[in-house]
């Protein structure tokens, strides 16, 4: 018999946010594998630190934060042969993922590359668009609307062509893009519509009007625009 890896998604950073089955599962598990910056700390550890059980066997998997895909993929190769290892042993595995695991997650890497040989079980997380909207007192939907979600990278021709189509927009991963998404928005005429949020629920969290953002954003960023009614309201 072979293990189980649990895929178990923390939310956005506040420890209150994990889902009381994923706290059963972390405070119960004899192996943790989270990702983390290459020679660098781990958010997803930081924010399941306190229900590690002391003792606890912790596979760090060190992604490199490259544009180029080729050294994360080796990262995420790496950790999937250190958690096999453990899974062929027949021991279980929870792997840490911020927010959802298979909403921009890390996980997904790791679920692609061992799902086909063990058995995998993948706890939801709170998502950071949900918990961005929160943060900023900003519904995003109701009856028939439409949200759309939109990476930051994408370039600028295609995002002001999803933009302007779009009811209620949440552009991810904001990071060195601000600017060019700051100007497609004011381009359009809807920059005094967006709000920009980053580090949503952690202690250094911002939310501000998208015309009040500092010239430079965090990795974890995001804008979210709506075009019925007043955000502020």
């Amino acid at each position: 018999m072979t293990g189980v890896l649990y895929g178990v998604g923390l939310g956005p950073g506040d420890p209150e946010l994990i889902t009381r089955k994923a706290a059963r599962l972390i405070s119960g598990a004899a192996v943790v594998a989270y990702p983390a910056l290459a020679g660098g700390a781990s958010l997803a550890r930081a924010i399941a630190a306190d229900l590690i059980a002391p003792g606890a066997e912790e596979i760090v998997i060190d992604v490199p934060m490259s544009v180029a895909r080729e050294p994360a993929q080796a990262a995420y190769d790496a950790g999937a042969a250190q958690i096999a290892a453990v899974l062929e042993q027949g021991r279980d595995v929870v792997c840490l993922c911020e927010g959802d695991p298979f909403f921009y997650g890390s996980f997904m890497y790791l679920h692609a590359r061992l799902s086909r040989r063990f058995a995998v079980e993948v706890v939801p997380g709170v998502t950071s668009v949900t918990a961005c909207a929160a943060r900023a007192a900003m519904p995003l939907a109701a009856r028939n609307e439409r949200v759309t979600i939109l990476p930051g990278p994408l370039p600028e021709a295609e995002l002001r062509a999803r933009i302007e189509g779009a009811e209620s927009v949440a552009i991810m991963k904001v990071g060195r893009h601000l600017g060019k998404i700051r100007a497609v928005l004011a381009d359009l005429g809807l920059e005094g519509r967006a709000v920009y949020v980053a580090r949503a629920t952690l202690a250094d969290e911002v939310v501000c009007p998208l015309s009040e953002a500092p010239e430079a954003a965090p990795y974890f960023s995001m804008i979210l625009l709506t075009k019925g009614a007043d955000p502020w309201l």
